[in-house]
């Protein structure tokens, strides 16, 4: 068994492991997305499998359609994070919030998307380029958001006992080693030893995973007085944003409450 096959099946393995523990722990309920991607990892390295060793020609067209997919779930995991982080003040802010926070998490891709990129990238098929910038720009994003998230624990009032804190150090350390690995392969020769560690940090990144949701929650704490007066300072300025510009696009006569 090579070194290749070992690591992804000790992937697999600990993603099973961490499956049940959330199941197991009631996680799934509160965060039933990021459960979901798990489970879809589960059977997309499946198919991955199976269509490299049984149907090699067609392994190209399988991928593509598996990073879409897997696309979307990380996508569906940020925000499903961001909107778990807002639970302290989220029965008091406005419905459109879960629309705006969608919409921030496409615009900072947007704004990463041209960055992610390396020499020689140019000569890669359209399916290449869009392969490695949606690949990156997600890790950035992910690598982002957790630096958000720790850096504003203290305003946020959460802490590494937080189911949120808890998930996205998972996915920041393996993004960062990714990262890592990708700008070396950007500027010097590479190494499949390389894709090896960032393989060996996913296995470890599920591993705290599993140590950290066999251990009970910490009871959610509320935002500091502080934050809840931004927060809702933002909530309150981009209603009355909304509604001036109703009122306007209505013209006189028709103002809008």
């Amino acid at each position: 068994m090579t070194l290749d096959t070992t690591l992804w099946l000790a992937g697999d393995g600990a993603t099973a492991v961490a499956v049940g523990l959330l199941v197991a722990r009631g996680v799934f309920r509160t965060f039933p997305i990021f459960s979901s991607y798990l489970i879809w990892s589960l059977l997309s390295d499946a198919a991955a499998f199976t269509a490299a060793h049984s149907y090699p020609a067609n392994f190209r067209t399988v991928y593509l359609i598996v990073l879409i997919i897997d696309s979307l779930f990380q996508f569906g995991v940020l925000l499903e994070l961001s909107w778990s982080v807002l639970r302290p003040l989220r029965a008091v802010l406005p419905p459109w919030t879960l629309v705006a926070l969608a919409a921030l998490i496409v615009l900072i891709g947007a704004a990463v998307w041209p960055f992610a990129t390396r020499p020689g990238l140019s000569a890669l098929s359209m399916a290449g380029r869009m392969t490695f910038h949606t690949q990156e720009t997600f890790a950035i994003l992910r690598v982002l958001f957790f630096l958000v998230l720790a850096g504003c624990s203290q305003l946020l009032s959460i802490g590494w006992r937080d189911r949120e804190l808890q998930i996205v150090t998972g996915l920041g350390f393996y993004s960062l080693v990714s990262l890592a690995v990708w700008m070396q392969h950007s500027t010097g020769p590479q190494y499949h030893v390389l894709d090896q560690i960032v393989a060996v940090s996913y296995v470890c990144s599920l591993a705290y995973w599993i140590f950290a949701f066999s251990q009970k929650e910490a009871e959610r704490q509320n935002f500091t007085p502080q934050m809840q007066d931004l927060l809702l300072a933002m909530a309150g300025t981009a209603r009355s944003t909304r509604i001036a510009m109703a009122n306007s696009a209505a013209g006189p006569g028709q103002r809008q409450d």
